[in-house]
């Protein structure tokens, strides 16, 4: 296979060339990225298609190959060239799927999604899984999807009439054990329940249910993988029952996907921890009463970058004002600022500085044996919430699809339906592919997950899966032309907030090069 090939190749100059890193290969290491992701999707909506056996999934494999190959074969013609590599073994693979991008079978496949519903995003899963996504979907097409848009446009806080049901259906412990109060079981993980139940909330909204799990997520991990058995026993009952609700404070003004450089000072006091510093995008910190804060502890000439990091469990009052300043007893100081943003609202992102703001020992998680661990229980927390980013793009994906399938059958455009003309129907084909295509991979690594492996791949997912969200929803406005453009329509809301699903829970180029490439690089060696 060629891009095995030309990841060993790679791998070999980087290995042999005097001085050459990877990051002297930051295009070719990102092409193949992608290249990757892209591939992975196609052969996991091939397998898919191929365990339903319905002739619908395996025209939706074959139009979303023919979507991406010629793609593919571009990315790694790119890095051949980069790395001084033949490519003559790529002639004629983008045309192998060819006859299916055509007018005609694109044309027919569009019409039979159209036809038939919900059809085109059946998927092959458990019952229990198949259940928990049905009973959350109807959940948030009845408490969220009303109040979605009202949310959006006026840029409100998520109410407790959406974050009340949430709580009750243990929303916010899918991850946590039930031996520490929450769903997970006690032994393996459940990640296509996760997946499952986070795509059908963000079916209804991404900025007020689908994102609810991602904190509880990534907190409930690191705690897991470096917290003491006190620390687990006391906040993960708490967080499973969302009291309090939780926030993550990585990103600082001058360091965003570079966890290693971050400088929020941590200095030991009697007792406990002073914070000096600022922090930016922490997603829920206002309404959050704990706040998971990356703080470097150790001095930062004997303990460079990750080892000299620590995690701290800062807790605050719970506040649904955009703007917000906690003074301790002490004079310790706290202050948030919501930062205004085109989409993902509900949440908000604040701006947070900390001005000898106090933390208890208790707090430090690990405590004494956590301190310049933190880098690592953020990763172990990280691997989870990227996967659970990708299954939130899906729902939107499947959201913007489900819009424009309406859309398009009851418009009418120069005398019949908009959903009649070849053009849409072979836009609603692409979309629906590569829909389905992100789904099936999802589910694919959500097993490699529940078998303790698979942490690169959540990366894979989360890059291919984000940047469909963009293209879906990009085309779904579309087929709405100017009314797609109002904020009235809900896929406009949509298109806004796929935009930052490539953004957060490490950015697209930093997992990319940092971590999908790098991996496959180092499997070359």
């Amino acid at each position: 296979m060629f891009l095995q090939d030309a990841t060993c190749h790679m791998a070999a100059r980087i290995d042999e060339t005097d001085g050459a890193t990877a990051d002297d290969y930051q295009n070719a290491c990102y092409e193949l990225a992608f290249a990757a992701a892209e591939l992975a999707a196609a052969k996991a909506l091939f397998n898919e298609a191929e365990a339903l056996g319905d002739a619908l999934s395996h025209d939706l494999a074959r139009s979303y190959a023919a979507s991406v190959m010629p793609q593919v074969v571009l990315r790694l013609r790119v890095i051949a060239t980069d790395i001084d590599m033949p490519s003559d073994a790529l002639n004629g693979l983008d045309a192998v799927f060819i006859a299916d991008a055509s007018a005609k079978n694109l044309q027919g496949l569009g019409a039979d999604i159209l036809a038939s519903g919900d059809a085109y995003s059946a998927i092959q899963t458990d019952s229990e899984t198949d259940m928990a996504r049905d009973t959350f979907y109807r959940l948030g097409q009845d408490i969220v999807a009303p109040l979605a848009e009202k949310i959006h446009r006026e840029d409100l806080t998520i109410p407790e009439s959406i974050l009340g049901p949430l709580r009750e259906m243990g929303t916010f412990g899918l991850t946590i054990p039930e031996s520490y109060g929450g769903i997970a079981p006690d032994e393996g993980e459940n990640t296509k329940g996760m997946i499952a139940i986070t795509e059908a909330l963000s079916t209804a909204s991404l900025g007020a249910a689908g994102s609810l799990i991602t904190r509880p997520e990534i907190l409930s991990r690191a705690m897991l993988y470096g917290g003491t058995e006190a620390q687990k026993k006391e906040w993960l009952p708490k967080i499973a029952a969302g009291e309090p609700l939780c926030a993550i404070s990585i990103t600082e003004p001058d360091f965003g996907s570079d966890a290693a450089s971050l400088n929020l000072k941590a200095t030991k006091t009697e007792g406990g921890w002073l914070l000096n510093g600022a922090k930016t995008w922490c997603t829920f910190a206002g309404k959050a009463g704990v706040i998971m804060v990356v703080a470097r502890t150790e001095d930062a000439h004997e303990h460079k970058g990750h080892k000299g990091l620590s995690i701290l469990l800062v807790e605050k009052p719970s506040t649904e004002d955009h703007a917000f300043e906690v003074v301790q007893e002490g004079g310790g100081r706290m202050t948030g600022k919501a930062i205004p943003t085109i989409g993902y609202r509900g949440m908000h992102s604040y701006d947070m500085a900390y001005e000898n703001y106090f933390v208890p020992d208790a707090n430090l998680l690990g405590e004494e044996g956590g301190r310049g661990k933190g880098f690592y229980m953020t990763m172990a927390g990280m691997t989870g919430g990227r996967i659970q980013t990708a299954a939130r793009a899906c729902g939107v994906m499947a959201a913007a699809i489900d819009t424009a399938l309406q859309y398009a059958g009851d418009r009418k455009v120069f005398g019949k339906a908009l959903g009649d003309y070849q053009l849409t129907q072979a836009r609603l084909a692409v979309m629906a592919a590569r829909y389905r295509a992100c789904r099936a991979l999802a589910y694919e690594v959500a097993e490699l997950m529940d078998e303790g492996k698979g942490q690169m791949n959540a990366s894979l997912v989360k890059l291919i899966a984000c940047r469909s969200a963009e293209i879906v929803t990009r085309d779904a406005l579309q087929i709405f032309g100017g009314m797609g453009y109002a904020e009235e329509t809900s896929v406009s809301r949509y298109f806004v907030d796929a935009r930052v699903l490539s953004i957060f829970e490490g950015a697209e180029e930093t997992l990319a090069m940092k971590v999908v490439a790098r991996e496959l690089l180092s499997r070359a060696q």
